[in-house]
């Protein structure tokens, strides 16, 4: 079975939208699981033949509930994922590089192997206003979310991860 775990955290709706579009684009020729950082755990990730990672850029790095998922399972899963695909995106105000490379410094540690590089959608957000509100993405904007879920589901499935 070609299990994709799609990991993120959204505060404002966009790392959301990211995710669903992996999600749909995946399902239903394959087994796609869905979870808020908040309830994913070193199960969940076992489980997983793969996993993308999505979760906004605050403050120049990864959301906090994103890091309460590494810093809850790193050690746990420390020696049990060598080799897993996995792939991120980072829903940002700005640059979103930052915490892209931290969640490829995780996944260096636990030995995963990275199947593309990050995925970084801008949404321009400069005013605290415009960075609280609640995110709608573009079509355009979810469109690479969508093809990453199509990609890693059928790489998953003819085992080309």
């Amino acid at each position: 079975m070609s299990n994709l775990l799609i990991i993120y955290h959204s505060r404002t709706g966009g790392s959301r939208q990211m995710a669903q579009a992996a999600y749909e684009a995946a399902t239903p020729e394959h087994s796609v699981a869905m979870l808020p950082a908040s309830e994913a755990n070193p199960d969940d990730v076992l489980w997983a033949k793969g996993v993308i990672f999505c979760c906004p850029e605050n403050l120049a790095a990864i959301s906090g509930a994103m890091k309460e998922f590494f810093d809850t399972c790193y050690y746990p899963l420390l020696g049990q994922i060598e080799g897993k695909p996995y792939a991120t995106m980072i829903c940002a105000g700005s640059d979103g590089e930052n915490a892209a490379r931290q969640i490829a410094r995780i996944a260096t540690g636990w030995r995963m192997r990275e199947v593309q590089p990050a995925i970084i959608v801008n949404t321009n957000a400069q005013s605290p206003v415009a960075i609280l509100a609640e995110k709608t993405l573009t079509q355009q904007q979810l469109a690479p979310c969508r093809e990453l879920g199509q990609a890693m589901g059928a790489g998953l499935s003819l085992g080309i991860f």
